[in-house]
């Protein structure tokens, strides 16, 4: 199952101008979307999934990370409007970001199947992404939710005086955070991470798609509990 096959995801990255220089082309293709809040390995579970599976993985982060490299010539409305909103420390509407993933609409037919890692984050991209592949007649396999107590995640994320993720400056004595090596910061956003995603889950666990994976143990380890529930070896 573990394919040695590379997509330099060309058609993902830059656009639809662009074209993979390998597709990928598998016998039974798998479609799968994964949540999970920052600081749980999702970005690495996709990886290996991808390597395992031979699915493309389809992050919008790297989609924003490339396109902010590249000049304003050579963006899509979408990737400008959306860079803008970021530029300006706004949240990106979803119809700007689903504007964007449907510009690629090319990548959820790929040959190899897809991994969707970062979209959709709300309940309006999901249901736009369900009306889309539907009207492309394709369907999602699965969507793993990658889950891990609060706490344990907030913990993860955060550092005894300045969260690693986050960047927040805490002083031990000046300005200590309300819990000893857990930034207020990364506490409030996962908890308005957890407000967000509740809809997700509930719109996906009624279409019989859900499957929550524990995140805990080593990144294999992870993924083999995330292969088995698959119905696949590890």
């Amino acid at each position: 199952m573990d394919s040695q096959k590379k997509n330099d995801r060309a058609a993902w990255l830059q656009g639809p101008s662009a074209a993979c220089s390998m597709p990928g082309d598998v016998e039974s293709p798998w479609r799968l979307v994964l949540l999970g809040a920052p600081g749980v390995g999702k970005g690495t579970q996709a990886l290996l999934l991808s390597q395992r599976l031979g699915a493309c993985h389809l992050s919008t982060g790297d989609v924003f990370r490339a396109a902010g490299s590249r000049s304003d010539c050579d963006q899509t409305p979408a990737m400008t409007a959306a860079l803008g909103h970021m530029r300006r420390g706004e949240l990106v509407p979803d119809t700007t970001v689903w504007e964007m993933v449907r510009e690629r609409t090319g990548c959820l037919h790929c040959g190899g199947g897809f991994i969707l890692d970062g979209f959709p984050r709300t309940l309006s991209q999901a249901e736009a992404l369900k009306q889309h592949m539907e009207n492309e007649k394709l369907s999602l396999h699965a969507v793993v939710n990658y889950e891990l107590p609060l706490d344990e995640i907030v913990s993860r994320l955060s550092g005894r005086r300045t969260c690693k993720q986050c960047k927040a400056v805490f002083h031990v004595t000046g300005q200590p955070p309300k819990t000893e090596g857990v930034c207020d910061h990364c506490k409030v956003r996962m908890e308005a991470y957890q407000r967000s995603t509740m809809p997700l889950i509930e719109f996906y666990s009624g279409l019989g798609l859900l499957m929550p994976v524990a995140a805990t143990g080593s990144p294999d380890e992870i993924c083999g509990r995330t292969m088995g529930k698959l119905g696949l070896s590890g």
